[in-house]
């Protein structure tokens, strides 16, 4: 018999715990506890988006005063909700799904209107017609947005989206980044919507730092724009070059300025004609057939002095 009340005096408690925490459970949230009336009596019909609502949205956990509107809940997006409660018709309430975007904007920055949200007016997403809808959903919790960034902007970007899949990309497709890294969606002010108000480069070398000079020796396409050598969304040689070397580095330097094998003077012509190497076959071999950074190795710039005659200390190659 004591063995049975050992056995049963724990169990009854761990039982009687359960219905306590079933009554909690039945009982209002705290966020729930700061809705309107009004707000409450929404979940009669709409009982899914009310309680994806009420977990997890920063909207809900507002008072009335925070809004811009002057109300609370659902009626601080939706409006006064008193007569659609009334009537239950459609039109007696605000719908996001019924308005256009200038509408549904306008809705949406009555609050998100300081910061970024500022210039919205002015970027590309707005000029082309765009509702905060269609890339936000405001009932759903953590991460606001409607779906995966990648798959998200690729609806429209899909050129973008398909370099992301080259074999030398940034790490989004991998989730170590996203497109809001570099790109702000809501302003408008900078090309590209890019995270800067400066030059691309300052984006840039907010994670690639050791690149960034001023140097002894410097690199002028380094300075001027990191995309004249970058693709910086994907390509299909290392490093996100825009082409492979040496055909990227002869761009700018032609053919012509490679020194050739001692002894070997006679100009050189191309193929084509077009184009000369004064010194000889043996320079002309090397400006095409060779990487140019096996000898120029600090193609971003350095503090040390190349140790070839001809380039003055210029050439990078330490």
């Amino acid at each position: 018999m004591k063995r049975c009340l050992a056995f049963l005096l724990p169990a009854s408690i761990v039982l009687l715990m359960g219905f306590g925490l079933a009554a909690d459970a039945a009982k209002s949230s705290p966020t729930e506890e700061l809705l309107p009336e009004t707000s409450r009596q929404c979940a009669s019909c709409h009982d899914e988006l009310y309680n994806r609502f009420v977990a997890a949205n920063a909207h809900a956990r507002l008072k009335s005063f925070e809004w811009g509107t002057g109300l609370g809940g659902c009626e601080a997006c939706h409006g006064n909700a008193q007569k659609h409660l009334d009537s239950g018709e459609k039109t007696d309430i605000f719908s996001f799904g019924d308005a256009d975007e200038a509408k549904t904007n306008g809705m949406c920055m009555t609050c998100h209107k300081t910061g970024e949200f500022s210039q919205w007016a002015h970027g590309a997403h707005a000029r082309n017609g765009l509702a905060c809808t269609e890339c936000h959903t405001i009932h759903k919790g953590k991460g606001r947005t409607a779906g995966d960034q990648m798959v998200l902007c690729g609806k429209c970007h899909a050129d973008i989206n398909a370099k992301m899949n080259y074999p030398s990309h940034h790490p989004v497709r991998e989730g170590k980044m996203g497109c809001t890294s570099c790109h702000t969606p809501h302003a408008g002010a900078v090309i590209g919507s890019l995270k800067t108000t400066e030059q691309k480069n300052d984006l840039c070398l907010k994670c690639h730092s050791r690149y960034q000079g001023p140097f002894v020796f410097e690199h002028a396409p380094v300075v001027e724009d990191c995309t004249i050598c970058h693709a910086p969304h994907g390509a299909a040689a290392n490093n996100l070059l825009t082409q492979n070397e040496p055909f990227l580095c002869l761009q700018c330097h032609s053919a012509h300025f490679h020194m050739a094998r001692i002894g070997d003077s006679t100009p050189h012509s191309g193929p084509s004609g077009d184009a000369s190497n004064r010194w000889g076959e043996s320079g002309w071999i090397r400006a095409y057939g060779t990487k140019c950074t096996q000898c120029h190795s600090q193609v971003h710039g350095s503090d040390l002095p190349s140790q070839g005659v001809s380039s003055h200390g210029r050439s990078l190659s330490r």
